[in-house]
């Protein structure tokens, strides 16, 4: 078995009464105070979360733009210079083999962000098609990332990095000299808050890291809260609520997908077995991931998320049932300790952030 990796700042968790845990092959903190008041913090006030596991390659040169067309569900042609934009890597049938956001740095030169279970194997896909005289380099091991969340991260951006942040949009980013070195900072996040998430040097994250929680209003946020977060917001976790066995289409993402580019896996699009639903459950006791969804007396899909809302004051999940259930009202959840009742709703779950607000 491998050793986990570890990023830039893991003497600073340990030292600092994180709580570790593996995730994806990297010793990650989970919690720090705890994880309802790490969500409470991120949605009243600003937190801090070290992201460094994720993954960036990047690709450059001519014929990038159209070589990342045949691959990616995203569509470039409307992605300008400075933008950046959420989408997909599929198989042949349509499988999500990885979520990703694509910057587009340059006309013909691109950042793709990754999960960091999905680098190796993403790298070898996108690798595999294309063209020859284009390369992909993987610089995760060169960068850092930390994101910062919570209806106050512009107050707080602005006071720890003094540039005139209030112009830069939602999806877009910049890249910036600050303290020596060069890092980019995108309008993004995980957490349905005001947010940005900042890539910078490896050996430089530790002094950014201390420069933010100098700040009165920021705290540091663990991998627990930031599940908790994304959730009510109804954003999937990639290896729970997307992977290689259902499309983005049945996981709500049809509407995103481009119609002018015959990328990898778009024949496939139009077969769609299940869909993926919010479930709302009364009370405190959450589903978990493969529990099995009824209707009536008959299973008819599984759980992929699922936990407690501190927002809301009460229990919600993701769930895939077939697809011509899907606008059914009343489920059964079925655990192996526990049957709850749970009803569909639309999503978002939690609809209050302030992830759009606008600055300029």
């Amino acid at each position: 078995m491998n050793p986990l990796q570890t990023t830039p700042l893991n003497q600073w968790h340990k030292e600092n009464g994180a709580k570790m845990v593996p995730f994806a092959g990297w010793d990650m903190p989970v919690q720090y105070q705890g994880i309802l008041d790490e969500h409470k913090h991120t949605r009243t006030k600003a937190s801090i979360f070290d992201i460094s596991h994720m993954g960036e390659l990047f690709l450059d040169g001519p014929g990038a733009t159209a070589a990342l067309g045949q691959i990616l569900t995203h569509n470039l042609a409307t992605l300008a210079v400075g933008k950046c934009r959420y989408g997909f890597l599929l198989n042949e049938l349509g499988g999500i083999l990885d979520d990703l956001v694509i910057y587009r740095l340059a006309e013909e030169r691109y950042m793709l962000v990754v999960n960091a279970a999905c680098i190796d194997s993403d790298f070898t896909w996108i690798n595999a098609h294309l063209p020859a005289g284009l390369t992909l380099i993987n610089q995760s091991p060169d960068w850092a990332k930390i994101d910062l969340q919570g209806p106050e991260a512009y107050q707080v951006l602005c006071r720890v990095i003094e540039e005139d942040w209030a112009s830069l949009g939602f999806f877009a980013f910049r890249e910036i000299q600050f303290n020596g070195y060069t890092m980019l900072v995108s309008r993004t996040g995980y957490t349905g808050e005001l947010g940005y998430e900042l890539y910078l040097p490896w050996n430089r994250a530790l002094d950014l890291w201390t420069r933010f929680l100098q700040d009165e209003a920021v705290l540091p946020a663990g991998l627990g809260a930031r599940d908790t977060l994304r959730l009510e917001v109804g954003l999937p976790l990639y290896g729970q609520d997307l992977d290689p066995n259902h499309t983005p289409v049945e996981a709500g993402y049809g509407a995103m997908l481009k119609s002018e580019t015959d990328y990898i896996g778009k024949n496939a699009l139009a077969k769609v077995q299940t869909k993926l639903i919010g479930l709302r459950i009364e009370g405190r006791r959450s589903a978990r991931h493969n529990d099995d969804i009824y209707l009536g007396e008959t299973k008819v899909g599984m759980i992929t998320s699922g936990s407690i809302a501190p927002s809301l004051g009460y229990c919600i999940a993701l769930g895939y049932v077939q697809a011509d259930l899907s606008q059914e009202t009343d489920f059964m959840i079925k655990g192996a300790r526990t049957t709850l009742p749970a009803r569909r709703v639309d999503l978002p779950f939690y609809t209050a952030g302030t992830v759009r607000t606008k600055l300029a």
